[in-house]
């Protein structure tokens, strides 16, 4: 084979636009007894290739174990129990909904007004034993105020010390 086409061949190779064709081609140069010395240097490279081809894996690789096909087959079972659960206790707790008569939803609100009032009551209750605490708070805030005005009058004092 010509030098120049191999060398062309091999600018194309390194420029990564070789076909299969050409590569073996040049992997059988390179393979071969007669290179040139200035392409000894690609030598490593095409025999490289050609070793790695005759390499064998010895060590056993570890298999995975497939988990039986029984508990597929029971997970399975169990969304498809899990989902009939849900639809049939989700259409039985929805089937009595709107069948309530004019009565019923009356008789429902009066007793929620009776309890409401009731709470009121109740709390109404709690908040009048807790009154004592307004006056207390009342007493609080005039001493506050009287502290307010304490500190700005000696502060004027202070100032017409100097």
């Amino acid at each position: 084979m010509e030098l120049n086409k191999i060398e062309q061949l091999l600018d194309k190779y390194l420029e990564g636009e070789t076909s299969l064709n050409e590569e073996q081609t040049l992997q059988e140069f390179f393979n071969s007894k007669q290179v040139p010395s200035h392409l000894l240097s690609y030598q490593p490279l095409f025999n490289y290739f050609s070793n790695a081809k005759t390499e064998v894996y010895s060590q056993a690789l570890p298999l995975k174990s497939k988990t039986p096909t029984v508990y597929k087959w029971f997970s399975v079972a169990a969304v498809i129990l899990i989902s009939a659960g849900v639809f049939f206790n989700w259409s039985v707790s929805n089937a009595d909904l709107g069948t309530f008569k004019k009565d019923e939803t009356q008789l429902a609100y009066n007793q929620f007004v009776e309890s409401m009032q009731m709470v009121s009551k109740h709390f109404n209750k709690g908040t009048s034993q807790v009154n004592y605490l307004q006056a207390i708070n009342t007493a609080q805030d005039q001493v506050n105020f009287l502290n307010e005005l304490q500190n700005p009058i000696g502060r004027i004092i202070i100032v017409n010390n100097e």
